[in-house]
This record gives C-alpha cells, structure tokens and sequence, in this order.
C-alpha cells in the first residue's frame, strides 16, 4: 500500500483583500486548506471567498486562528491566559464552522496560527486551552499540531484525534520545534530543495535539523505556506514530487 500524506497551505494569513488571500490555483494542488479565520487576519468576506474556492476544487477546509495581533500578522507571542486562548479558538473557530455551514462546506480540523500554534506547542496549559476550544465546537474535528508536542499529548488526552504536522518549507532545532522566523534560513524558499525535503519528511519521516542533527518526523500532514514568496511554485513543486515518488495525496485518513 503506498504511502500518504496530506498536503495542507495556511491561506488567508497576509490579510484580506483579494490580492493577500494567494492564487486559487492553490486549491486544485492541496487537499486541506488552513483558512484565517481571525483575529490575525481573516474577515467574513475573505472566509467565504476562501471557502468557495475550497468547495470547488473539493478541499476540505480548517479554521485557523489567531493571537489579536494584525500588525504582526500573528506571529509575535503575546502574553495571552489559558482562559482567553480557550475563548478565542472556540469563538473564531464557532464563527469559521457557521460561515461553512451556510456555504454547505464541512469543516474538517482547526489548526492555530503563528505563534498561538508554538506557544501551545510546548506549554501544556496553553495546549489544554487550544484543545478545550476545539471541542467546544465540535469534538469531532481534527487538531493540527507538531508530532510529540505539548498540544498533540493535550489532544490525545482528551480523545481529540491528532494529524501530525511538518513543515517543507521551514527549518527545524534539533527538539523539533521550528526555528524561529527572523532567523537566518528559518524559511526555506528555494523550489527544488523544499520539494526534496518534503519527499524525505514522508517517506523517511525524519529530516536534518539545523545543526545537523538528524530528527524523526511523523507526518500526516505537510504544510507549505500560503504566504511564503513563489508559494505557488513552491506547492507545484512539491505536489509533483510526492506524486513522482508514489507518494498518494489525500486527506488525513482518506
């Protein structure tokens, strides 16, 4: 049976005029889309353009909030309490699934956003919150979260299922945590070598760390940004790499 993994953008996370939400022909390349649903980036006009496009191309959709920082689009950590994560994934979440309903879009997992998604990644009062916002949703949704991280052990306690989440397109610290944006080589943009290491994470699940060090990955899913500069080719390439090397692209359990 060959392998399979899912291939998944962050879409939406640049703003929310028509020219930040990336090309459509995304859709037709990916199989889940992570679709900014605030309070980073993402307004009800963006959600349900974004969602229409998923619809068409048959992408199943996730919500994917944000810290309540647009001038940092999400990706400065903020001092936030368990409380308040907990109200702001299950409140944008609740606000993304009502907009998919009335779209008859299903929605398939939540997936927390810049900063939000590392913070909860390795502290567990902040993952029990991110997951405590989920299930007061829907408990049947999918979370999105790092292999063996903070949030993924918070989901798996509660009987929340977990798609484990690697990225091709960013660089990884020897723990697994990604290295940190503003650093030197933190995204990785050059084509033909995010298409390698996306090959490598699913059929070797393991990558090189930025030291050197060799880190075991499960993947279920794989995410290339919706933002990173040529995400287009980036996710082209990609897509044609998997395919080229018997890799199947489907959603998680699909």
């Amino acid at each position: 049976m060959p392998l399979t993994v899912d291939l998944n953008a962050d879409i939406g996370d640049a703003g929310t005029a028509p020219a930040d939400l990336g090309p459509p022909t995304l859709f037709s390349l990916i199989t889940s889309a992570n679709i900014a649903c605030g309070l980073h980036a993402g307004d009800a006009a963006s959600m349900s353009a974004l969602l229409g496009l998923a619809k068409h191309h048959g992408v199943a959709v996730g919500a994917h909030p944000g810290l309540p920082d647009p001038e940092g689009r999400g990706r400065r950590e903020l001092a936030v309490s368990a409380e308040e994560v907990e109200h702001l994934v299950a409140a944008r979440s609740g606000a993304f699934a009502e907009l998919a309903a009335r779209a008859g879009v299903l929605v398939q997992h939540v997936k927390v956003h810049g900063a939000l998604y590392n913070m909860a990644a390795r502290d567990p009062g902040l993952a029990k919150a991110v997951v405590r916002g989920v299930t007061s949703v829907d408990r049947g949704l999918l979370l999105f979260a790092p292999p063996g991280s903070a949030m993924a052990r918070a989901a798996a306690d509660a009987g929340v299922q977990v798609a484990c989440e690697a990225f091709a397109d960013r660089a990884y610290r020897p723990n697994g945590s990604l290295v940190p944006r503003g650093t030197r080589g933190a995204v990785i943009e050059d084509v033909p070598t995010v298409a390698a290491r996306a090959v490598e994470m699913v059929r070797a699940s393991g990558i090189d760390a930025d030291d050197g060090t060799r880190l075991a990955i499960k993947v279920h899913t794989l995410c290339v940004h919706g933002d990173t500069p040529g995400a287009l080719a980036l996710i082209t390439a990609v897509r044609r790499a998997l395919d080229g090397a018997g890799v199947r692209v489907a959603v998680p359990g699909g």
